[in-house]
C-alpha cells in the first residue's frame, strides 16, 4: 500500500495524457528518488508555468514576454502567416526548421458537436492582423478532418469578405497526402484524394 502522499501524486499523474496507473506509479517513485534540490526546482517550474506563461499578443503562441521569440525575430518573414490550431502544431513546423515565416494560433477548430464556434477561436484577431499588417500570404494549416476543413473554409470566406475589399492576400492550404514509405493499400480515401489533388509534375 502506497503512503498517502505518494498515492496522491500517482493519481494526479494518471490524469496526464497517455499515463496509465503503472507508469504513474513508476514516475512517482522516480520523483521520490530525485535529489531534494532537483525536486524543488521542478516544483517551482510547475508554479511558474501558470504564473509566467501567457499568450503572445500578436500570434497567441505561448510566451513569457508580450511577444513570443518568433514574432520578435526580425529575421522571420513577417509577410507570410501559417494559421495553426494549436501551439503543438506550431512546434511541429519549428522542429523541422522548414518554415521561416510567422504564425497565428487559433487555439482550436470549429467543432459544433463540442460547442466550439468561430467566436471561441482567435479568428477575429487574425482578420485584424491581416487588415493592419503587410501580409502577402496566409497558409491555412488546420487538420485535414471535417472540423479542420470547415475551419479552413470559414477563415477563407472571412478573409475574402472582410480583408479583400482593402487588399488582396494569397490564401493557400497545406496539401495532405501520403507519407514517405506508405503503401497505397493502407491509405484511406481522403488521404489518397488529397495526394491526388496535390500531385505535381515529375
Amino acid at each position: 500500500m502506497f503512503p498517502p502522499i505518494l498515492r496522491k501524486i500517482s493519481l494526479f499523474l494518471q490524469r496526464l495524457p497517455g499515463i496509465g496507473e503503472k507508469t504513474a506509479n513508476r514516475l512517482s517513485f522516480f520523483l521520490l528518488r530525485l535529489p531534494e534540490n532537483d525536486l524543488k526546482t521542478f516544483g517551482q517550474n510547475l508554479i511558474d508555468l501558470k504564473q509566467k506563461i501567457k499568450l503572445c499578443q500578436k500570434c497567441f503562441n505561448l510566451s513569457e514576454e508580450d511577444l513570443c521569440p518568433i514574432c520578435a525575430d526580425k529575421n522571420r518573414n513577417q509577410k507570410t502567416i501559417i494559421v495553426v490550431e494549436t501551439v503543438l502544431d506550431l512546434l511541429a513546423f519549428e522542429q523541422g526548421k522548414i518554415y521561416q515565416g510567422v504564425y497565428h494560433v487559433l487555439h482550436g477548430k470549429i467543432d459544433p458537436l463540442n460547442r466550439i464556434t468561430a467566436d471561441d477561436l482567435k479568428i477575429k484577431e487574425l482578420i485584424d492582423r491581416l487588415k493592419n499588417e503587410e501580409v502577402e500570404e496566409v497558409i491555412i494549416a488546420t487538420s485535414p478532418d471535417m472540423e479542420g476543413e470547415a475551419t479552413a473554409v470559414y477563415i477563407k470566406e472571412k478573409i475574402e469578405k472582410e480583408v479583400f475589399p482593402q487588399k488582396k492576400i494569397k490564401i493557400s492550404r497545406l496539401v495532405y497526402g501520403l507519407p514517405i514509405g506508405a503503401n497505397l493499400e493502407y491509405a484511406d480515401y481522403l488521404t489518397l484524394k488529397k495526394a491526388l489533388e496535390g500531385r505535381r509534375e515529375l
